[in-house]
């Protein structure tokens, strides 16, 4: 039987202190990270999805980062698969394969082998919804996909219309949204993986989450944002992301700067919410409980490496 391959994965919401200790492990178990976050990938947007910075990555490889240009669209399958190879080609190095990052689905599309291009179809319904996109406009499916799978409608841009009749079709085939009939796969574990989380008492993330948004802005979120707006860019799945999607809603005249960045820091804590819902309801995960004092002393890095000794059977900068 083919041993299977070494994975680490670290999940946890945003502003929960992913990055610095992913640094950390990496250079402790000699790793490459994989950004698991669905926006990282966009070039361009580097401030509102807290992109890492080279000088803070220390010298450690990161892949799917900027490998797209904000007018493309991206997809879990298409995640899927480059994920699939990244960690063929990490581990053929002799490195440790390490996923980081906050898009649920994603990561677990990665772990569990989900059959996307199986799920069953209805050439007659499909062809009805294309004409109904084209008499009466991409909105008009997305809101039926909103209605009936708003988890679905959320992810997916109205503009990338095949994705939203897609998920529509295999709601029409199987009663079932398409988390729901994915989850129901005969799932098998593709990879010795160890996955880690992180959280936090949610009055102190809370307000680490606002914090972070002020020094976004501090950082020249603004003026990222205006230059996409500038560039034209309005109809496109990158701009659905959360710090971007508010503040075009400034730039459009619908709100002030002021009730924008308020949104933006509300948004960001219900996808906290969200993302830790979604971790705790789907995957086998072993939670550390962070704080400053956690952080500071080291002592959730030491729990957290022996965590993944302890899981892969690895020793640090062995693998």
């Amino acid at each position: 039987m083919k041993q299977k391959q070494k994975l680490f994965v670290l999940i946890g919401p945003t502003a929960v202190g992913k990055t610095k200790l992913s640094i950390d492990l990496a250079k402790h178990f000699n790793g490459e990270i994989i950004s698991g976050d669905s926006m990282q990938i966009y070039q361009g947007m580097d401030i509102g999805t807290a992109k890492i910075t080279a000088e803070e990555m220390q010298g450690v490889p990161h892949h799917l980062i900027d490998i797209k240009k904000p007018d493309e669209s991206f997809s879990v399958a298409e995640f899927q698969v480059l994920v699939h190879e990244k960690i063929a080609e990490i581990s053929k190095r002799g490195k440790l394969p390490m996923i980081v990052g906050g898009t649920g689905l994603y990561i677990q599309s990665v772990i569990y082998d989900y059959q996307f291009s199986e799920a069953p179809s209805d050439d007659d319904f499909r062809v009805k919804l294309e004409e109904m996109a084209k008499n009466k406009g991409y909105e008009t499916l997305h809101k039926k996909l909103q209605e009936i799978d708003p988890a679905s409608a959320e992810r997916i841009h109205p503009n990338n219309i095949r994705r939203v009749i897609r998920a529509l079709e295999i709601f029409h085939c199987t009663g079932k949204k398409m988390d729901d009939y994915l989850n129901e796969q005969n799932h098998e574990l593709l990879y010795d993986s160890c996955l880690v989380g992180l959280t936090m008492e949610r009055e102190l993330l809370y307000n680490r989450i606002n914090r972070r948004v002020e020094v976004m802005m501090e950082l020249g979120l603004l003026e990222e944002v205006q230059a996409l707006y500038n560039r034209g860019l309005k109809d496109c799945q990158s701009i659905q992301a959360i710090g971007y999607k508010e503040l075009y809603e400034y730039f459009n005249g619908r709100v002030t700067l002021e009730q924008a960045i308020e949104n933006l820091k509300q948004n960001s804590r219900r996808y906290a919410k969200r993302q830790l819902t979604w971790f705790r309801n789907k995957m086998d995960v072993e939670w550390f409980e962070m704080s400053p004092e956690a952080e500071a002393n080291g002592k959730k890095f030491a729990e957290i490496s022996a965590c993944i000794e302890g899981k892969l059977g690895i020793k640090a900068n062995t693998y």
